[in-house]
């Protein structure tokens, strides 16, 4: 069954139309410390959550792992969960990554509702499917493909996060624009980051669904055209990876725009995009996500690191380029010194 994703309007009717679809015996809900202490007490009161069972994991994408998981699945079955009962995760892309793939695998599988409170998680996490943790030092290294039975998107949440939080976001949306056609890459790359109208980005957030949605669907399980997806995000994993060894780990969004100012280049290189363009989304990432400190020292760990993505077939590093806005290559590869001109260009272009 597709999964159900709903722009909200009244998140009490439709989270109620939602647990009353999945059915089943007993409910629960996932937070981490954040989501615990800003948005559940907006939902504690409504009569379809009565006598949930709340589950609080700690915050931030290290303790997405392995432990964190496990004591998931242990507060399941304390709290008498079967394959009958229903998980709705309320959180950023850490919450509905793990607690979808925590309900893939208990018990074979239970249904899950994703109520994405970071804008990161409405444009990129909670919709199409992927589930995960990290492990081994590697982003999402361990996962499943399963859809949550219904995903409700409430602009509301956003008036949680930080600036930060908004920034690491709109990364995704800006990609989205990138694969999908000029007239949104243009409105997202002439959006005002510094003082966000939320009313606009409501608007643009359901375009930005719209495009990953109609990509899902036509290839649920990465076998082609999803791979346009990945624009940004071999580099970008990279860079998010090396980060976190230097225990100065960085949001996933800004990890994807910088992938983006990099494999833009190499777009332009190899597959002909267009300079004007290049220029113009590179300076929005500048102006809007900064720098991140890469010496020409630090070129072998990224070489290593992108050589572990998911996406790469016997070794070869594989990429999504673009040979414009809109024009998707995938399973383009390069080779390491094509890859440090690109990590040159991103530090000096």
């Amino acid at each position: 069954m597709k999964q159900r994703v709903i722009i909200s309007r009244q998140i009490e009717l439709e989270l109620d139309e939602a647990i009353r679809l999945c059915g089943g015996d007993r409910l629960f809900v996932l937070t981490d410390i954040n989501t615990l202490r800003h948005c559940w007490p907006r939902l504690k009161p409504y009569d379809c959550l009565h006598g949930a069972k709340v589950i609080t994991i700690p915050s931030g994408d290290d303790h997405k792992d392995l432990d964190s998981l496990s004591n998931v699945w242990q507060a399941l079955g304390a709290g008498g969960a079967t394959r009958h009962s229903t998980l709705v995760n309320l959180g950023g892309g850490m919450v509905t990554d793990l607690g979808g793939f925590a309900a893939a695998t208990f018990k074979r599988g239970i249904r899950f509702i994703n109520i994405p409170t970071t804008l990161l998680a409405m444009v990129d996490a909670s919709v199409g499917g992927k589930t995960g943790v990290n492990f081994g030092g590697l982003k999402n290294e361990i996962g499943a493909f399963c859809d949550a039975h219904t995903v409700i998107l409430d602009t509301q949440f956003l008036t949680t996060l930080d600036d930060e939080n908004i920034r690491s976001g709109y990364a995704e949306m800006l990609k989205h624009g990138l694969i999908s056609n000029e007239t949104m890459w243009a409105e997202l790359v002439n959006y005002d980051l510094a003082q966000p109208d939320l009313a606009q980005l409501q608007q643009m957030l359901a375009q930005s669904v719209a495009v990953k949605e109609r990509i899902v669907e036509e290839d649920p399980h990465e076998h082609g055209i999803r791979k346009a997806l990945n624009v940004g995000h071999t580099v970008g994993h990279a860079f998010e990876s090396w980060a976190m060894r230097r225990n100065r780990p960085i949001l996933h969004g800004y990890a994807v725009a910088y992938g983006i100012v990099a494999e833009l280049y190499l777009s332009a290189v190899k597959c002909g995009f267009p300079t004007d363009r290049l220029h113009q989304t590179v300076r929005f990432i500048r102006d809007n996500y900064g720098q991140l400190p890469v010496t020409c020292k630090d070129y072998p760990t990224l070489l290593e690191l992108m050589t572990h993505d998911k996406k790469n077939t016997s070794g070869t590093i594989n990429f999504t380029l673009l040979g414009g806005i809109g024009d998707i290559c995938i399973n383009q590869t390069a080779t390491d010194e094509e890859i440090k001109e690109a990590l040159d260009f991103f530090r000096e272009g």
